[in-house]
């Protein structure tokens, strides 16, 4: 028993200094980004990594998803005649939860995962340490930028995702279930509300800060070299994600009972 009490005690003191320790760098980010904003080579640097270079990977998962939200719900539809309202389900699927969500995993995984590898490898090879001798804050210089990137591209790809989306269903309802290209289209812009767009939105900018804000954080306290930084990366994947999932059920919860725009 006394046993089972102190593993518990030492998982909930690790879980309150590792949460304690990321709100600790999500405000140190804020803070400098408002007191010594980054330059903007740096900031355009890292969009390109995260916006430009993730198109390719974030095209194929929103089309594939697309695809198959349509022919997964066209298997029940056609039973009841009721094909043409694929197309509001499509759209309103991607905007408010899997466009938003999938975007955030793959970047998540991709990019986040770099950023883990690229900061823990300065910090084992001390060149985190160099900056702050050298009077540089590591947290504006290597944390802000990619803050920043992140906040303003996870959204922009968010948007990309829904329409490959969208277009993905588009091309199935049409040339598979043969419904009209101009009945699809006006189904689907039928469906779609400001509302549901904005919630997207606006949980892909709190996705971006939970994904930028782990994979800094678990980059610049990783120890034991190589493996060390193998270690990080998986952890803040992992993390990344659940809390991915987590604040998606939260946000959904408070749109449904709580907010109506």
């Amino acid at each position: 028993m006394d046993g089972w009490v102190s593993r518990l005690g030492k998982r909930f003191i690790a879980f309150v200094n590792y949460t304690g320790g990321v709100s600790v760098l999500f405000a140190k980010s804020i803070f400098w980004i408002f007191v010594s904003p980054p330059k903007r080579k740096q900031i355009l640097d890292q969009m390109v990594k995260v916006g430009i270079d993730g198109l390719p990977i974030v095209f194929l998962t929103s089309m594939f998803t697309g695809i198959v939200i349509s022919l997964q719900t066209a298997y029940q539809m056609q039973k009841i005649s009721a094909t043409l309202y694929i197309a509001s389900i499509v759209a309103l699927s991607i905007t408010r939860e899997l466009g938003p969500v999938l975007t955030a995993l793959v970047i998540a995984g991709r990019t986040g995962a770099s950023i883990t590898a690229e900061l823990g490898t300065m910090k084992v090879t001390e060149q985190i340490d160099a900056l702050e001798t050298l009077a540089t804050n590591p947290i504006k210089y290597l944390v802000t930028p990619r803050f920043i990137a992140l906040f303003f591209m996870l959204p922009l790809l968010t948007v990309y995702a829904d329409i490959i989306g969208i277009f993905g269903g588009y091309m199935i309802g049409v040339f598979k279930l043969h419904i009209g290209a101009n009945l699809y289209m006006t189904t689907t812009w039928d469906a779609l509300k400001l509302k549901d767009i904005m919630t997207g939105l606006i949980k892909s900018f709190a996705f971006a800060m939970i994904i930028c804000t782990i994979a800094c954080y678990e980059g610049m306290r990783v120890e034991g070299g190589a493996e060390g930084v193998g270690g990080a990366t998986t952890k803040a994947v992992v993390t990344s994600f659940i809390l991915i999932i987590a604040a998606d059920c939260l946000f959904t919860a408070l749109f449904y009972f709580g907010f109506s725009f």
